[in-house]
């Protein structure tokens, strides 16, 4: 899709992109953070459906299975999405190269979205300390989520 032109830039992101840092936790489906380039009238839905189902893949609501997995596509919406796919880190997987945001920018994404899968996940970066907090509280500080860091470490983390 992205040699073709139908996304510009992505990342594998939410609970398969933190696999990457963390011991693995049950999902049904990938999240794939992406750019779009689109012409005025398009849609995200329309883009990715109709390249995909010209291949023969089957829409199963808002995802598409690929193979065995279900996969949603979530445009960039905001400054903290477009950064973490900026500064996403190349990673290989079965010989393909692609792109994971970073364990913190993971974390900021998590809490922005705010549900009890997401903070379940935060907690584990943080019992695995998989993560940089320097760096962490410099992405907090940016994109405004320094308020709901507080209160996950209150109810999450007891501090």
């Amino acid at each position: 899709m992205q040699a073709e032109g139908h996304i510009s830039k992505y990342a594998i992101a939410g609970a398969v992109g933190a696999t990457f840092y963390l011991e693995p936790s049950a999902t049904e489906d990938i999240d794939i953070l992406v750019v779009l380039p689109l012409a005025p009238g398009s849609s995200l839905l329309s883009l990715i459906y109709d390249f995909l189902k010209g291949l023969g893949l089957s829409v199963q609501g808002e995802r598409i299975m690929v193979g065995d997995w279900l996969v949603q596509f979530l445009p960039a919406h905001g400054d903290l999405d477009r950064e973490a796919l900026d500064e996403a880190v190349v990673t290989e997987v079965e010989g393909v190269i692609t792109y994971v945001p970073s364990a913190e920018h993971l974390i900021a994404l998590a809490l922005r979205t705010g549900r009890a899968k997401d903070y379940a996940r935060v907690v584990q970066f943080v019992e695995q300390n998989a993560f940089d907090t320097n760096e962490l509280n410099r992405i907090l500080m940016r994109h405004g989520l320094v308020d709901k860091w507080e209160r996950f470490e209150r109810r999450y983390l007891g501090e």
